[in-house]
């Protein structure tokens, strides 16, 4: 050989590994599927949704909202929509309602009080539910329930139309699994609202989260070996009742073919349930006054969470850990932090049945509880009261989890 030519080989050589080293991070898939989050499209889908104004369960404008929320799944090529039926007839007013025994004539079992109630801030200290601890400043946390407190003329006449008891539905839809379709993750978040704001973030945010990425997993160059149900509860405000609904209907049905030979799955076995809440805020604690950073804190996170105490809390931990790890892979701005204190979220009835986690801006006891965030059923949720730095942490959230789903159900790409 002559020694021209082995030093090309030896320049060869040498470059091989590197070249090697780019093409297996260019070839991995799910960092694929994760590039085809982009921030516009998460703000047009949140967008969509607050053209419905609050989307309070029982009224009109929540029945439009959950024709369109399947409509934009069978557009993304998740066409075998399915709908949980119910029936929510409120508590009696004093009975107790809601989480928490919360009632009102907005709409039994919703909220409770109104902006003003609660004002002002204070200190910490004291226990918040799921067994969290309120710290550090507080400000005010209770509902908003008078409609003239919306400046928006057309938003007041939007949401104008009370809710009534009765029939309810919520959606779904499901990526049926090429080898194992008798089990599936469930990735959820609740699609009513109240305040009579446009529920941008609670919950327009965590919505469009599950939307957009049903949207990338429906794509037909996507194959999954487990099945992901994608589910978009109502009447979370009133107590989570849509979210319990489905878990009380189809729990007993898991993993059962139907019919029996023909590879079909109504049903899979739950192999974990995520929800996704307020996925935008977190501009860090009140101020003594109760008031809060107009700017979304540097040191912003994901935060998920599980519940300690539930019948699944070990599986739970690995799973929220496997969502951190998913996190720090593909989240392109803002980290994730794990807690233990899951609570007042649609995968509290799922929590004794499967693994189950809670994905949001803040911890819901200690941070939401301490009223962090003053758009949380206010006026103020509205699609322009929130920053691209808002938006850009409930992407941040999206990218989280379709990078640990997809690492869970074995997404490729074909």
């Amino acid at each position: 050989m002559s020694s021209k030519l082995f030093a090309t080989c030896s320049v060869a050589l040498l470059l091989l590994p590197c070249a090697n080293g780019q093409t297996a991070a260019d070839n991995d898939p799910i960092r694929t599927l994760v590039s085809r989050l982009d921030l516009q499209r998460y703000k047009t889908t949140i967008r969509g949704l607050t053209k419905f104004g609050d989307r309070r369960q029982g009224t009109d404008r929540n029945r439009a909202a959950v024709d369109w929320i399947e409509a934009q799944l069978k557009s993304y090529g998740c066409t075998n929509t399915e709908r949980i039926h119910y029936t929510y007839e409120p508590p009696p007013t004093g009975a107790g309602g809601g989480r928490g025994g919360r009632g009102n004539a907005a709409g039994a079992g919703e909220g409770r009080g109104s902006a003003a109630a609660g004002a002002g801030g204070g200190r910490g200290g004291r226990g918040a539910p799921g067994g969290a601890k309120i710290r550090g400043e507080r400000g005010p946390t209770a509902a908003n329930n008078d409609p003239d407190l919306q400046p928006d003329a057309r938003l007041r006449e939007l949401n104008s139309q009370p809710s009534t008891p009765g029939p309810r539905e919520e959606v779904f839809c499901t990526k049926v699994g090429a080898t194992h379709p008798e089990e599936m993750y469930i990735i959820g978040a609740h699609m009513d609202g109240i305040g009579f704001g446009e529920a941008a973030n609670d919950d327009g945010s965590g919505t469009a989260l599950v939307m957009e990425i049903a949207r990338v997993l429906s794509s037909s160059d996507v194959v999954t070996n487990r099945s992901i149900r994608f589910a978009l509860w109502n009447n979370e405000e009133t107590g989570l009742n849509g979210a319990r609904a489905y878990a009380d209907q189809r729990k007993d049905l898991q993993g059962k073919e139907n019919p029996p030979g023909s590879g079909k799955y109504p049903e899979p076995k739950w192999l974990g349930m995520i929800q996704h809440d307020m996925m935008m805020f977190d501009h860090g604690m009140p101020n003594k006054d109760g008031t809060v950073s107009e700017h979304q804190r540097p040191e912003a996170d994901v935060n998920i969470e599980f519940q300690s105490q539930s019948k699944f809390a070990a599986e739970a931990a690995t799973l929220a850990w496997s969502f951190e790890a998913a996190n720090e892979k593909y989240a392109t701005d803002y980290p994730a932090a794990v807690g233990n204190h899951m609570t007042n979220t649609d995968s509290t009835p799922f929590q004794d049945l499967v693994a189950s986690l809670s994905l949001r801006e803040l911890e819901r006891g200690s941070q939401i509880g301490g009223g962090w965030d003053p758009t949380h059923h206010q006026p103020t949720d509205v699609f322009s009261h929130f920053s691209d730095g808002d938006f850009r942490l409930g992407l941040n959230a999206t990218q989280t989890t379709l990078g640990a789903i997809a690492q869970l159900v074995g997404a490729k790409l074909q």
